[in-house]
């Protein structure tokens, strides 16, 4: 949805045409938040059962104490706000976000926040928070899924919600293609109590 992007009533909309069930409102880029926050603040009727922001992870120069006052502005009225465990800093900062925290795992790219050794620094840090299982990030570590298993077997109580597409080969998400679907189908078994978020447009037959 990039050509909507920053457009938060449309995206909303959009989202709404494919299911009510969970939206994810992602500020990508810090310039996106102020906008988001905004609108979020003037409590709009969301159709949504469950509804996340994922903070920013680009264009950051906000310090990380006034990153997470700001989103602590709109934390009691949604499900979760995500981080990525690669940028958080000082993790006794976002301890005010309690339950509301969400860390999601990290692909291949990224230097920690990977695998479950490396998340349970995080979770030990902050024991309110929650897990954002994203299943590609986790094929990019290890394509035999051995790795998201661990993070699972780990940490499923604190399971929240799910990111499901799969990635190209520059790591960006793409539509999920029918391999990973088979591949992904035994670890998403174990996540059918919590929201999947659609991190691409579903496949076209």
């Amino acid at each position: 949805m990039t050509e909507q992007r920053g457009d938060w009533p449309q995206l909303a909309r959009d989202a709404a045409e494919l299911s009510t069930v969970a939206i994810e409102l992602a500020a990508l880029s810090e310039p996106e938040l102020a906008p988001l926050i905004d609108y979020l603040e003037d409590r709009p009727a969301l159709p949504f059962l469950f509804v996340s922001v994922h903070a920013p992870s680009k264009q950051r120069v906000m310090p990380e104490e006034d990153l997470v006052s700001e989103l602590c502005r709109i934390a009691p009225g949604v499900d979760a706000v995500v981080f990525h465990p690669d940028l958080i800093e000082d993790p006794e900062l976002y301890r005010p976000l309690g339950r509301k925290l969400v860390i999601e795992n990290m692909d291949s790219r990224k230097p920690t926040g990977r695998t479950a050794d490396q998340l349970e620094d995080y979770f030990d840090a902050l024991p309110e928070a929650g897990l954002c299982f994203d299943v590609p990030h986790a094929k990019s570590v290890d394509p035999a899924m051995e790795i998201g298993r661990a993070i699972l077997d780990r940490f499923g109580p604190r399971l929240r919600h799910v990111h499901l597409s799969s990635l190209d080969g520059d790591c960006h998400h793409v539509p999920l293609t029918e391999q990973d679907e088979a591949l992904f189908a035994p670890l998403l078994a174990m996540c059918r109590d919590v929201p999947w978020i659609l991190e691409a447009h579903p496949r076209v037959p």
